[in-house]
């Protein structure tokens, strides 16, 4: 019997959260804290390619030691299987590449809180999963609506109380790049795999993480080539120097539990029910971790804690889990009922 059937959704999500709370913690901590060599943080573009580097070289030990790689399309090179993936999966490839890289990345900009970037990014793709549902001709249904409807309430309160976005060009560029890569993540999810079978699931994690984790790196070095924002032009630490300094430690730490994350976000992600019941599910459990990691930051470390805006935002997003988590079962209980009494 497979794990899909003997674990509840949920409980792949509040796993999600587990795992995803010591990643915002510490990548937030590396970035705010003063680095023992340079005397000051170190910066998103100066953490981010080691640990991406690691994350590809870990998920591709999981892809071998779990056999995961067997449900996969493959070619022959050399006399070796490798993993190759189908045109679908190559688009979600690299529209998971985009998200990889620019979610710690959100993390480390100077004067945007936890909680507002991610409420400003999970609330964007809370947006379009029911668009992409209708796309493909799914059914929404009213919880998944009603969870849509708080989500947005949840952005007006946050976004008013800040008065508008005042963000910095690089986080502009992340919101949107992350946007996108779940827009054609999904699309592509929905179109393939979105059966919630074991073996599709195996299939698409494996297709998709050959060609994300090493694209993300390569779109890293890309964008900070560009010059965009403060924090570009410092790969010369991000990709060698780093590799012997002591933070490296603490950014194989991220690497690990990025990867036990993505591992339960594409389970969630390809249930077979709609994406407007399964992404506000993992996109929230995110949020809350984020939320979470904000105030034991500010409690531990003194860090800025989640305005009362921010946190009532989170709170909303939060009730939307619940939400999302009950009314289902509620309906399904509700329905035997009814058919009884005709």
């Amino acid at each position: 019997m497979s794990a899909r059937r003997i674990f509840p959704l949920e409980g792949y999500v509040g796993l999600y959260f587990l795992f995803y709370l010591p990643n915002v913690i510490i990548t937030k901590l590396i970035t705010s804290l003063p680095h023992g060599a340079l005397g000051r943080p170190l910066t998103g573009l100066e953490t981010l390619p080691a640990s991406l580097i690691i994350n590809t070289l870990m998920t591709y030990l999981f892809i071998w030691w779990s056999g995961w790689h067997r449900d996969a399309n493959a070619v022959k090179v050399a006399g070796l299987r490798v993993p190759m993936p189908t045109r679908y999966t190559l688009i979600s490839g690299i529209g998971t590449a985009l998200i990889v890289f620019t979610v710690p990345l959100s993390f480390t900009f100077k004067g945007v809180s936890i909680p507002f970037i991610q409420l400003l990014m999970r609330g964007d793709i809370l947006i379009i999963a029911p668009l992409v549902d209708i796309l493909f001709g799914r059914r929404v249904r009213w919880w998944s609506w009603t969870a849509l409807v708080m989500v947005a309430i949840a952005l007006f309160i946050t976004l008013n109380a800040r008065g508008g976005l005042d963000l910095p060009p690089l986080a502009i560029a992340t919101v949107a790049l992350y946007t996108l890569g779940y827009f054609l993540r999904l699309t592509m999810m929905t179109r393939v795999s979105k059966t919630g079978d074991p073996a599709s699931v195996r299939r698409y994690f494996v297709e998709e993480k050959v060609v994300a984790l090493p694209a993300s790196v390569a779109i890293l070095a890309v964008i900070s080539a560009a010059g965009m924002g403060d924090q570009a032009g410092e790969l010369g630490f991000g990709f060698i120097q780093v590799w012997g300094d002591p933070v490296i430690l603490w950014l194989a730490v991220i690497a690990l539990t990025l990867t036990i994350v993505s591992i339960f976000s594409v389970i969630i992600l390809l249930d077979a029910r709609e994406n407007a019941y399964c992404v506000p599910l993992e996109r929230a459990s995110s949020l809350l971790a984020g939320v979470t990691a904000a105030f034991i930051l500010a409690w531990g470390w003194g860090l800025r804690p989640p305005t009362a805006a921010e946190t009532l935002g989170a709170a909303i997003l939060i009730a939307a889990i619940v939400l999302l988590s009950i009314a289902p079962r509620l309906g399904a209980s509700l329905t035997p009922a009814r058919a009884e009494t005709q």
